[in-house]
């Protein structure tokens, strides 16, 4: 086979700068930097494998050559040392894995949660409760009049749907088989040139990459990506609760089981086989090859020629394009589209405060409780005495359910001083300005507690 003189020159460039004798100087034997693509490439090419459970069908569009294979075969051994077994009652000789070892699901802590009927408090709720965070964070919002110092939001979440203990999950996405048609017809015509050139090579370094990635891309997908929640005890009280940290907080309306999806949901792998052991054999089957395939192209792609060389690159290029696209997709968005679905789309409602104080009063009038106590006093801790009168004068409306308006008979006889009487005033106007910014939003706000 006629193989170029630049090939040759090329080959030579790296021992022409060698001046002396140097052990096995007559082999043939070449390593140089195209051999080196397994090591390159691994977070995006592990991007292409956080969309293969999500976007129907792209199990099916893994067959090119992938580089990264080195950090993908890191990454198979983590997600296959994870693998426990399924606690689903229905699902006994199954395994679940920790999507965190290999992608960043279930990698982010969410705020504090406090559920105003049961008094449960959450220091720390999961990756769930923050997705929600962020997608309310993205909504527009509704300014409430008043003073304003530390602009707050409050967020409405009226969750009437609660979804089951045990959800699959897709999402549709119809042009992604087109998009991974492209890297794949790629690697095949420089595969199928590399076998006509007679450059084995080549040839089998890209055939196996192509082989190998296919099988990762089949293993993983076939595991089924599910939503899970612990189910609520029979009789649990409603599930309202508080969802908060200082920029703002979320006001979860609804039954135990739909708040519990939020705060002690998780999304996991579950691989359905007859034997569960298979599956994490599989998963190590995985790791082995990719790492096999790394060097397999360090080894071999330096003896090809220079053509072999060429097209294993432009095969390499490609699907790292086609990964660096899959790798640019707002992935967070894409959970926070399946919590979505999950949820049932519930609406949901943001709201601007201008302080603190109007936002909880604008939060307990929401809760529409009886007794609201303990809920402002998790809230607003401060009990100095200018609170106090404040506090006893805001519950004792709430509690007779009557207009948050106030005079100085609400101060009773506790003779503050001037600095007390400028606070009370002011605290006073903050509660009026929530409860009117309240009213004008009551029954967009309470109209989906009723139908509970």
């Amino acid at each position: 086979m006629y193989i170029p003189l630049l090939s040759g020159a090329i080959q030579a460039v790296p021992r022409a700068m060698v001046t002396g004798h140097t052990p096995l100087d007559n082999t043939r034997f070449i390593l140089n930097g195209t051999g080196v693509a397994g090591l390159f490439g691994g977070e995006e090419a592990v991007a292409s494998l956080t969309v293969v459970h999500v976007f129907e069908g792209r199990r099916w569009f893994g067959w090119y050559n992938s580089p990264g294979s080195y950090v993908m075969g890191i990454r198979f051994s983590r997600l296959a040392r994870s693998a426990v077994p399924s606690l689903s009652q229905d699902e006994q000789n199954h395994v679940q894995t920790d999507l965190a070892s290999l992608f960043e699901y279930n990698s982010r802590k969410g705020p504090k949660f406090r559920a105003v009927y049961s008094g449960t408090t959450f220091q720390e709720t999961g990756h769930l409760a923050a997705l929600l965070m962020q997608e309310c964070t993205e909504l527009c919002a509704t300014r409430i009049d008043g003073r304003k110092t530390q602009p707050v939001s409050v967020t409405v979440a009226n969750l009437d749907y609660v979804p089951r203990c045990e959800e699959a999950l897709k999402l549709d996405r119809y042009h992604a088989p087109f998009y991974a048609s492209v890297p794949i017809l790629v690697s095949m015509a420089t595969c199928a040139a590399c076998g006509w050139w007679r450059d084995w090579f080549s040839f089998a370094v890209i055939l196996f990459g192509m082989i190998v990635s296919g099988i990762s891309c089949l293993v993983i997908g076939s595991g089924t990506f599910r939503f899970t929640h612990p189910e609520p005890a029979q009789g649990s009280p409603p599930g309202d609760g508080i969802l908060g940290c200082e920029e703002g907080v979320v006001l979860l309306k609804g039954k135990e089981g739909a708040v519990n999806a939020v705060t002690r949901g998780r999304f996991s792998l579950l691989f359905e086989r007859e034997d569960a052991c298979r599956s994490v054999k599989l998963i190590q089957m995985c790791s082995v090859i990719l790492v096999i395939q790394a060097i397999a192209q360090l080894i071999l792609i330096p003896q090809s020629s220079f053509f072999g060389q060429l097209m294993f690159v432009v095969s390499v290029a490609v699907s790292w394009l086609y990964n660096l696209w899959l790798w640019s997709l707002d992935k967070e968005k894409i959970q926070r589209d399946l919590l979505m679905e999950v949820l049932h789309k519930p609406p949901l409602t943001r709201y601007i405060l201008g302080t603190r104080t109007s936002m909880m009063i604008f939060v307990l009038l929401a809760l529409d409780m009886d007794d609201p106590e303990d809920v402002m006093n998790f809230l607003l801790p401060p009990n100095t005495k200018a609170w106090r009168i404040w506090k006893t004068a805001v519950i004792k409306r709430l509690r007779n359910r009557e207009k948050l308006e106030f005079d100085a008979s609400d101060w009773g006889d506790s003779s503050p001083s001037e600095g007390e009487r400028q606070m009370l005033e002011t605290l006073f106007k903050d509660a009026q300005d929530a409860y009117r910014g309240f009213d004008q939003h009551r029954e967009k706000i309470l109209q989906y507690s009723k139908l509970q």
